[in-house]
């Protein structure tokens, strides 16, 4: 698909955000992504052009980073953990049984393209293992029936709202936001809970703190 014009614009706008172009990069590839739902070579190329860098070097980026992905994702990206913590409390079961919900395996996109559905190594959630994602929203403490009835929710048309921030709103829209993340949803949904605090309480019942920062002059 050719690059419009308007998005070499967005880029440019992306570019001029930053004091080097190229710190541009990865938004960029992210608003190509949510525009053409994976980043082409035309995508990867309109990149580099806009940033300064060869389309090898844009290429290494997007092929390094497994948020970019080179086929067409479709309507909802399913994330599932399944790294230590979440694997030790279920979370291969849960891969296993959106896996054979889907029909599909690690990184593939169901035959219609609703769905994609991938392994994820770490979602830097343990507090609420296991933990699968809905287009990068938290969906937590799932098990294998719920996860799965997520993706039937997903099917139906039916709003899912995350755990820990807003509405799922479509792999597209959540690419956009990783782009232009002032989209305004910064407030929504529940934010922390009891399970992300009970660290805190507990420190705060025994009485206990970090030690201070040292001013200058105090270090050693």
């Amino acid at each position: 698909m050719a690059i419009s014009d308007s998005t070499r614009e967005q880029m440019a706008e992306l570019a001029a955000r930053y004091p080097r172009p190229r710190s541009a990069l990865m938004p960029m590839l992210h608003l190509v992504q949510s525009l053409e739902g994976e980043v082409t070579a035309e995508g990867i190329a309109a990149c580099a052009d806009a940033v300064g860098v060869s389309a090898a070097e844009a290429t290494a980026v997007a092929s390094f980073y497994t948020m970019y992905k080179r086929r067409p994702v479709g309507e909802h990206h399913i994330g599932v953990c399944i790294n230590t913590l979440c694997g030790l409390l279920g979370g291969d079961a849960v891969y296993e049984a959106v896996s054979d919900r889907l029909g599909v395996g690690h990184n593939e996109a169901t035959p219609d393209g609703k769905f994609w559905l991938e392994r994820i190594e770490c979602q830097a959630a343990c507090t609420h293992a296991p933990v699968m994602t809905v287009d990068w929203e938290y969906v937590d403490d799932v098990t294998p029936a719920s996860a799965v009835e997520v993706v039937d929710r997903l099917e139906r048309g039916e709003q899912v709202l995350s755990t820990r921030g807003p509405a799922v709103r479509g792999f597209r829209a959540t690419e956009h936001t990783l782009a232009y993340p002032d989209d305004g949803l910064a407030g929504e949904g529940t934010l922390v809970d009891a399970k992300m605090l009970a660290g805190l309480a507990v420190a705060r019942e025994r009485g206990m703190s970090a030690p201070g920062v040292p001013t200058a002059g105090q270090e050693g």
